[in-house]
């Protein structure tokens, strides 16, 4: 829930940031590209703190090779993707691409759940319920690529 709550805080306070005068901010597009960055910040970041990434290296499907490579690269990924979504000039193609690194992800995730990882010692969520969140951080992404 933790990517969650950053998209969702991250978003109101930038929009919050716009209406009191900042002039980047004051629409939703500037400030969704801020609560997605946020989320992408705190998960790229988890990708490299010890007792995470053994977690997300697990949770690699098992028939692919080099987990502890693909976890780096895909927290490298989320990191300059949350760099690219505060560059007006990149944001566009930078959440085009991270909507595609999302659904190349999400198998792991499903593999995750029906594995009954954990994640930070509590169960990693459950596939329903991970679909709906993977759903609405794509569209995010997804809005700010073909949005105004």
């Amino acid at each position: 829930m933790a990517p969650l709550l950053a998209l969702i805080v991250g978003t109101a306070l930038a929009r919050l940031a716009g209406l009191l005068g900042v002039d980047a901010l004051d629409a939703w597009q500037p400030a969704l590209r801020v609560g997605l960055a946020t989320l992408f910040i705190l998960t790229g970041i988890a990708h490299f703190t010890p007792r995470r990434r053994a977690d997300l290296i697990a949770m690699v499907p098992p028939r692919l090779p080099r987990p502890d490579l693909l976890v780096t690269l895909t927290g490298v990924l989320e990191l300059a993707g949350a760099v690219g979504l505060l560059l007006p000039t990149t944001a566009r193609p930078t959440a085009a691409a991270l909507a595609v690194l999302m659904v190349a992800m999400f198998p792991a995730n499903v593999s995750a759940a029906r594995r009954r990882l954990t994640l930070d010692g509590r169960p990693v969520t459950t596939v329903l319920p991970r679909t709906v969140l993977q759903i609405l951080f794509v569209g995010a992404a997804l809005t700010i690529s073909f949005g105004p």
